[in-house]
């Protein structure tokens, strides 16, 4: 429980911190459910922290789209070369300053975040209260912080518990309404990602007809991303406890906001006349 480890200093200690001060504070205003609030504020945090990725990721997406007719035609003129393809696609990437990886930069730092908020969360599911808060306090930076009790609850929810342990319809809508944030804020990243060219790839069916390859992979893997991965998402939320699902609803739609203000900023900016 909370072993002063690598993982647990760089990640879930802060983020343990993070909700101690923000609940000690709510504490002070005489909020109901200040680990809610917590949750939410924490969730912010981590957002305005996480921005510059984020920006880093959308500007490799608006630099994609840029680039993509130039990408479409090295794939017609080396289609049947594969390593010169990917040296010319690696040539361009670099005379637009584009880093490949950066787009995934931005999930990958969000992994060991909710993980680390996942054990944090767990230890309000352990019966010995006064041991988990002893331990909680030990990783506190603090002693102001110091936790004196456990409540978990949050406008009559028990955020340490997970939907199924709840039982009740109304519970059972959060996975739902995690699921179909999911979706929207997949659709809008999807909507500023380029898509393959209608007529890249192309091979011949046993029939003799044109299929395109590359674009029907894309589609496939869209198609997962888009439908598939929400779904998870929503299972997994039906399994964890609800304060995890309000770390991600939350999360979620700021990440729609952001990506809609991002879209709208490139779009004012286009139109706008050029000095």
């Amino acid at each position: 429980m909370l072993q002063p480890n690598f993982f647990n200093s760089v990640f879930t200690f802060p983020i343990l911190n993070i909700i101690a001060l923000y609940h000690y504070l709510f504490s002070l205003l005489k909020l109901p459910g200040t680990l809610g609030f917590s949750i939410i504020a924490l969730t912010v945090t981590i957002r305005v922290i996480l921005l510059p990725f984020f920006k880093q990721q959308m500007d490799t997406s608006k630099k994609m789209q840029d680039i993509k007719p130039h990408i479409d035609r090295l794939a017609q003129k080396h289609k049947g070369d594969a390593k010169k393809l990917q040296e010319e696609q690696m040539k361009l990437y670099q005379e637009a300053g584009i880093n490949p990886a950066a787009g995934c930069l931005f999930m990958i730092i969000q992994m060991p975040i909710f993980i680390a908020l996942y054990q944090t969360l767990q230890l309000f599911f352990v019966a010995d209260k006064i041991k988990v808060i002893h331990a909680m306090n030990n990783a506190l930076y603090f002693s102001f912080l110091h936790f004196k009790s456990l409540d978990a609850w949050f406008f009559g929810i028990n955020l340490a518990a997970t939907p199924k342990q709840v039982n009740t319809i109304f519970i059972y809508l959060i996975p739902l309404i995690t699921a179909l944030l999911q979706y929207l804020q997949t659709q809008t990243t999807m909507a500023m990602s380029p898509q393959p060219a209608p007529q890249q790839n192309q091979e011949k069916n046993k029939d003799g007809k044109k299929t395109d390859s590359g674009s029907d992979f894309q589609n496939a893997m869209n198609t997962q991303m888009k439908y598939v991965m929400p779904l998870m998402i929503g299972w997994f939320s039906l399994n964890m406890p609800i304060g995890l699902a309000l770390y991600w609803n939350i999360f979620s739609v700021f990440s729609i906001i952001q990506y809609e203000l991002h879209k709208r900023t490139t779009e004012t900016l286009k139109i706008l006349p050029k000095a």
